[in-house]
């Protein structure tokens, strides 16, 4: 988890700008990069915070309108916010959510999926840099492989389009974690 109580700069400052311009709490439900780094310590470069859902409407137009990619602010600290319009999420993420940075911003709420959650929103698109993200989140929370492959199968697994291709997508992750562990347990010994 965070090693700190505020996210680094320009994190920092771009979320204090946004919670400036709101005069109600806002909750940011937040995946990606932004999460494996921020707040599970995974190193590596991420451009924006990912958010699934903002809430409420009004205040949300706003902290959209302000941090999207290309507005003076995001073009100022060369980070911004993206509304993820189409993401697979475990039906019952919001009942997992942890708050990143508690008390530090008046207004915003920036909150975190569960591992378990965060890894299978990546489940779809699968890119290199999503697998590397599993991968990341196996070793160092270590994910419990029944429970990701049960809230796979009982939450989010309905909701996909080509179920069949994320079964096997999951599997071959399933496989690769399982040969990691192997790989650095063999490694010790």
């Amino acid at each position: 988890m965070p090693a700190s109580k505020r996210p680094p700069e320009p994190w920092h400052s771009f979320l204090k700008e946004l919670d400036a311009a709101v005069n109600e709490p806002i909750r940011l439900d937040c995946i990606g990069g932004f999460v494996v780094t921020q707040y599970y310590g995974l190193d590596r470069p991420t451009g924006d915070v990912d958010v699934i859902e903002l809430a409420p409407r009004e205040a949300a137009e706003i902290v959209m309108g302000l941090g999207h990619k290309g507005s003076p602010l995001a073009r100022k600290h060369r980070i911004s916010l993206d509304r993820v319009g189409v993401a697979a999420v475990p039906e019952n993420y919001e009942d997992r959510l942890v708050e990143m940075f508690p008390g530090v911003y008046r207004n915003l709420r920036l909150m975190a999926l569960d591992p378990y959650d965060l890894a299978l929103s990546k489940l779809q698109r699968n890119v290199q840099k999503d697998r590397d993200d599993v991968r990341f989140l196996a070793r160092s929370i270590p994910l419990d492989l029944n429970i990701l492959q049960e809230r796979y199968r009982t939450e989010l697994r309905w909701q996909l389009g080509v179920p069949d291709r994320e079964d096997l997508t999951l599997q071959l992750w399933v496989e690769a974690i399982g040969e990691d562990r192997f790989k650095l347990t063999d490694s010790a010994s």
